[in-house]
């Protein structure tokens, strides 16, 4: 049977995607969720997982852009690799057995970052007892910024010391391992899983309770975690499938609760429907951006402007260029690099919208780093985009797509995340129609995008349709006044609405 592998929707706004890169070559047999290619929007990047096992066969080039629901690829299901007998012929031959060396190594909390003090045990990956290998990946540790991988300091036994949710010092002791040897040799003797059992699943893996991004979409539209959700995947990964599955069970018990027949009675409740509760900590990063914003509406006289952009201009634009764009410069032409740019000679007319309050000090900076704010699994990061004034619309994008896939992986450091003088923050990526987005302290403004609809217009004394963006501007009233934020956003309007201004100066 023939599989065909279609683009997903990416996001409310996204209507086309281009093949980034593919990872796999045409003939070449895939496993099931594995990684299949690279797909690049305006926006950001992602990836396509394998919905099947098979033989991929190409349909799509590197570098097309298709839209979204496109077939790029088919998988013949009925090619699936045998494969894996030999494998557990050779798995089955004698080992030496693992022996203990008499050495314990002692693992502490290590320095993640100048101002962190403290870390939380986000997630055992390998659990205690179990034979870890040097560099294995054995925890995930969380601080108010970040996450980051613990990985063993030698090959041995893990001794597990600090529970998942705890929080410890920086040089607390997490863990211990008794150093071993023959312990590769070991873990290669056990048993294999019985033939029912899936191949590729591991509950101890690194992917085990991860979505794939397309899952990942799906069980946030319809309310499911992790836990709500059986993994069928590589690595224990949730697929699309499984988010399916997991949505068409969970329709009996909303239905459970409807009386049988037409009745003014108190409806009986049936069985599988629950009101249980479910309690997790908060994490140290949520923590941090729940105590932050609080403090921003405290300390700031926050007030927020509005306006509307008429985006034909950029998209016209974009839309004759952005292939030349893409074959020049290897990476897409989205809006985020018009608003940058905007923004960048904006704040030189308008200084005190780039400038911050230290103590009874105002300070006002001659550069413009713009902070993007971008929203991951983990919560919402804002990395910073450094001198964003200097840079062409090229490097801007290609900044944009390095930090958002360093902020999806939780690899972002703390210095990419600090100093920021400006903030940008995209919620029309999401559906937003109209926001007033809260300012990233101590900065003192933040421009909020939305998304893109259609609407009448009046121009020249005629009613037309033109793609309109609301734009909203918050800003701390304390050092900006009404002059400067309203002038500063009809600036930025100017601008957007005659893209030749940019790069013109004027």
């Amino acid at each position: 049977m023939s599989l065909e592998v279609k683009i997903p929707a990416v996001g409310e706004s996204i209507t086309e995607v281009t093949i980034a890169k593919w990872l796999k070559n045409d003939g070449d047999i895939v496993e099931r969720d594995e990684l299949l290619c690279e797909l690049e929007s305006d926006k950001a990047t992602f990836e396509l997982n394998a919905e099947s096992a098979g033989k991929i066969k190409i349909l799509v080039k590197e570098g097309e852009t298709v839209e979204i629901g496109a077939v790029i690829c088919s998988i013949d299901t009925d090619s699936a690799a045998p494969a894996k007998e030999e494998k557990k012929e050779e798995k089955s031959a004698p080992a030496k057995e693992a022996t203990s060396t008499g050495e314990t190594i002692e693992m502490h909390v290590p320095t993640v970052g100048e101002s962190i003090n403290e870390v939380t045990i986000s997630s055992w990956v390998k659990k205690d007892g179990e034979i870890v290998q040097l560099d294995e990946v054995i925890a995930e540790i969380e601080s108010d910024k970040a996450t980051f991988e613990l990985t063993a300091e030698a090959t041995g036994k893990l001794q597990v010391i600090a529970k998942e949710g705890e929080t410890l010092e920086i040089g607390a002791l997490i863990c211990k391992i008794e150093v071993m040897e023959g312990a590769v040799a070991k873990e290669e003797a056990k048993s294999p899983a019985p033939a029912a059992a899936p191949a590729t699943s591991s509950s101890s893996s690194y992917a085990a309770g991860h979505a794939s991004p397309a899952a990942a979409k799906l069980m946030a539209e319809k309310g499911l975690s992790a836990s709500d959700v059986k993994a069928t995947g590589v690595d224990g990964r949730i697929t699309k499938e499984d988010a399916m599955k997991a949505e068409k069970s969970a329709a009996p018990k909303a239905d459970a609760g409807k009386p049988a027949a037409p009745s003014y009675a108190a409806p009986q409740i049936g069985g599988g429907v629950s009101r249980g509760q479910r309690r997790e900590k908060m994490t140290s990063l949520r923590k941090t951006i729940s105590r932050r914003l609080v403090s921003v509406k405290n300390e700031t006289a926050m007030l927020t402007t509005f306006n509307e952009v008429n985006m034909a201009p950029v998209m016209e634009l974009r839309k004759k260029y952005k292939d030349s764009f893409k074959e020049k410069y290897e990476v897409g032409l989205g809006f985020m690099s018009f608003f940058t740019k905007a923004v960048t000679m904006a704040l030189k007319e308008w200084p005190a919208v780039n400038a911050q309050i230290d103590g009874e000090e105002i300070v006002y900076n001659d550069y413009a780093d713009i902070s993007i704010a971008v929203s991951t699994p983990k919560g919402l990061v804002v990395p910073v985009i450094r001198n964003a004034e200097a840079l062409s619309f090229d490097q801007i994008e290609k900044e944009i797509v390095r930090l958002a896939l360093k902020a999806r992986d939780g690899k972002l450091s703390i210095d990419e995340m600090q100093g920021g003088t400006f903030t940008l923050t995209n919620g029309g990526i999401f559906g937003s129609m109209l926001s007033t987005p809260i300012i990233n302290a101590p900065q003192a403004a933040i421009l909020g995008m939305h998304n893109i609809v259609e609407r009448a217009v009046v121009e020249n004394g005629q009613v037309v349709v033109r793609p309109i963006m609301y734009v909203a501007l918050s800003y701390d009233h304390r050092i900006i006044d009404g002059r400067e934020s309203v002038s500063f956003l009809v600036r930025v309007k100017q601008l957007l609405e005659d893209p030749s201004r940019l790069l013109l100066g004027v």
